[in-house]
Order: C-alpha cells, then sequence, then structure tokens
C-alpha cells in the first residue's frame, strides 16, 4: 500500500480497517491507500472535497438486498459512477489466540453477517451481538481478549487485528456476493466496446400510468433496463425517485433515445426529472 500522502493516491471506504469495502479496494486498486470512514457521506465527502480520488460504495448484496441509504446519497453527491466491483463475501469466525470453536459462548458482527450465517451460529448455539460493523466487531474482539468471544468478519480483518480464523466460509449461502460501486468526482465515459451498463435516476409524478409510459420508451427504443429500484423522496408516500440500470453506451444515442421516449410516451405533466450518475463496463459477478 502507498504511503502518499497526495490525494490521487487514496480510494474512500466505509467503515474500520479490515472491512469488506476495504478488501474490496485494496484488491481492485492494490497500488492505493484504503481509507476509512465512519458513514457512507463521510466516504463521499472526502472524494468530493478532494482528499481522495475514489470511494467504493457498496450497493446491493445477493442475500440482503440493496443497502440502506446509498441510493438516497448518489443523486446529491456530487460524484460520478466510474466503474463496479463484485466482492464474494467469504465469512470467517475470528478469535483471540488459544480459543476454540468448543469454548466458545458469544459472537459478535454487524447484523448483516449475523443474520449469512445463521445456521452456523445456530449449530454452536452461538448467542449473537449485533456490532455496527465486520471489522469493528474483530477489533472489538481483539480489545476485549476474551477466549469465550468470536467476531464474525473478513481474513484481512483477522490479519489487521491479530486474531486467528477457527473456521472459514462459515456463510450460509455460497453465492454471498456484494456489488460495489466505484465513485469519482469527474466523469470517465466508458469507451465504446464490451457490454457498457448507464446508471441514473428519475422522478415520475404521481398520476395514473405516469410510470407505464415512462417504461414504455426503453422497450420500444430497444433499451435493456437491469435494474429498476424506488424509494420515497422526502418522507412523502406520494413522491417517489427511481434507480435505473440501462445497457448501452452513453454516448448521444442513449441519452438522446431516453429524451425521445419520454418525449412522446409521458403527458407534460408527468414528464420524468433524470440525473446520470455515471457510465460503466459491465463487471462479471464471480
Amino acid at each position: 500500500m502507498s504511503t502518499s500522502t497526495d490525494p490521487k493516491q487514496f480510494i474512500a471506504f466505509q467503515g474500520a480497517p479490515g472491512a469488506y469495502s476495504d478488501l474490496a479496494c485494496r484488491e481492485v486498486f492494490p497500488a492505493l491507500t484504503s481509507l476509512p470512514c465512519a458513514g457512507f457521506e463521510d466516504a463521499i465527502a472526502v472524494v468530493r472535497e478532494g482528499r481522495a480520488a475514489l470511494a467504493m460504495l457498496p450497493v446491493e448484496n445477493s442475500v440482503a438486498g440493496r443497502v440502506a441509504d446509498i441510493h438516497h446519497l448518489l443523486p446529491e453527491s456530487g460524484l460520478h459512477i466510474i466503474g463496479e466491483h463484485f466482492q464474494r463475501v467469504n465469512h470467517h469466525l475470528l478469535a483471540p489466540k488459544g480459543a476454540r470453536l468448543d469454548g466458545l459462548k458469544v459472537v459478535r458482527s454487524h447484523v448483516h453477517a449475523l443474520s449469512q450465517c445463521r445456521v452456523f451460529i445456530r449449530a454452536l448455539g452461538l448467542k449473537a451481538i449485533v456490532a455496527v460493523d465486520t471489522a469493528g466487531a474483530a477489533a472489538e474482539v481483539a480489545e476485549r481478549g476474551d477466549p469465550s468471544e468470536a467476531a464474525i468478519a473478513s481474513k484481512l480483518a483477522g490479519e489487521i487485528y491479530g486474531l486467528v480464523s477457527l473456521k472459514e466460509n462459515i456463510e450460509d449461502a455460497e453465492h454471498n456476493t456484494t456489488r460495489f460501486l466505484v465513485m469519482a468526482r469527474e466523469a470517465q465515459p466508458a469507451r465504446n466496446g464490451g457490454l457498457v451498463v448507464t446508471t441514473f435516476v428519475f422522478r415520475v409524478r404521481n398520476v395514473p400510468a405516469a410510470l407505464y409510459k415512462a417504461l414504455g420508451g426503453f422497450a420500444t427504443n430497444g433499451i435493456n433496463m437491469t435494474k429498476l429500484e424506488s424509494y420515497m423522496v422526502g418522507g412523502r408516500f406520494t413522491a417517489t425517485q427511481f434507480y435505473a440500470d440501462v445497457e448501452g453506451h452513453p454516448s448521444a444515442s442513449i441519452p438522446d433515445t431516453i429524451s425521445a421516449a419520454w418525449q412522446h410516451r409521458a403527458t407534460p405533466t408527468n414528464r420524468p426529472h433524470c440525473r446520470r450518475p455515471g457510465s460503466l463496463f459491465r463487471a462479471s459477478p464471480p
């Protein structure tokens, strides 16, 4: 890892050192120094303010679903999506040196990690205690030094905090994978060639068939939408914002086609507000 103080050598993530976001940063950008941040807003802010070049943000997990708050933060982040990464989640049962499986009584971790290892935890009869994040749980177990306590976290967390892995790959689902987005201050449009995904957010008014008319334009213009998620705006049940991924390069064709689709398929009273966070080459899940 780089020891430079140049902001261009840093990539921000949410969590403590050893978190799965940290692991993703190190795997995708081994030449950069990963920068831990307390919250997602903090990771976004350090990039927006020029204190880091990139941010690695989780958006969804194959078991737990989408990551809360991220889709609310992306539209107003001021950053651009420039890449994605699929990180396989391999949970380790980490404990202080000298601990034994048959001597464990308590396991600590993030609520999602605990739920992803429910079968294993039940089989050992452990008491599950929720922590802020997986790496934070590992740090706490290391600090307490109690051989009856363990943490569920990454192998990297065990190496950082001096814990031993009593059991690896303890997750219930073998497909446990988290999708990350790489964010930057400046847009870096994907080059033509290969499968490209364009991400954007939009709103429609609360009138009959507004969403139907907006989406109809994608089908008639041959645009394949691979993701569509909705979430409330400003706490109002009548205001909904949509997050969408479509296949296609954001050259002249995609924006013009989308604009034309909405212009012809939506009335002036329900024409969407649209913002495009970025485009990227489609990565292949593990």
